[in-house]
């Protein structure tokens, strides 16, 4: 994402939109962006340097760890701030930061029980025994 720098009032300034994936080429076959990343931030310059902070958001797909079927999961950053020293360009630009924010905000392995735990009602085959005893009955997909 490329800030012109001469477009930033002294106000400051709010953008709200989408944008192509940040991951780029360090997307792998374990993850996968799913459609653009979103954003909301509020930008300004101070004092020789960019200040943004916001919201950006990125659905990815990733592999279960325990039976490797893929699933969907939202990777947001509800506070993403940067503040970064300005040397010269009119532009600059602002993906590294968002990638290392994303990439920071992923989760680590997990299996899909825990990764879907809000989203049992759509996928009733997913939803997880009531009780401990139940779930080691049906075996090693679900955490116990």
């Amino acid at each position: 994402m490329k800030i012109h720098l001469n477009q930033i009032p002294p106000g400051g300034l709010h953008l709200d939109g989408e944008e192509d994936c940040p991951l780029g080429d360090i997307a792998t076959p374990e993850i996968r962006c799913v459609g653009p990343m979103r954003y909301s931030l509020d930008l300004g310059i101070s004092d020789g340097a960019l200040w943004a902070n916001g919201m950006i958001a990125q659905t990815v797909e990733l592999s279960c760890v325990a039976c490797l079927e893929k699933f969907e999961h939202e990777i947001k950053v509800p506070a993403f701030a940067l503040h970064t020293e300005l040397h010269g360009p009119e532009n600059i630009d602002i993906t590294p930061f968002l990638r290392e924010d994303i990439l920071l905000n992923l989760p680590p392995p997990i299996r899909i029980a825990i990764a879907m735990e809000g989203a049992f009602a759509k996928r009733p085959s997913l939803r997880l025994p009531a009780t401990p005893a139940q779930r080691k009955r049906i075996g090693a997909r679900w955490i116990s």
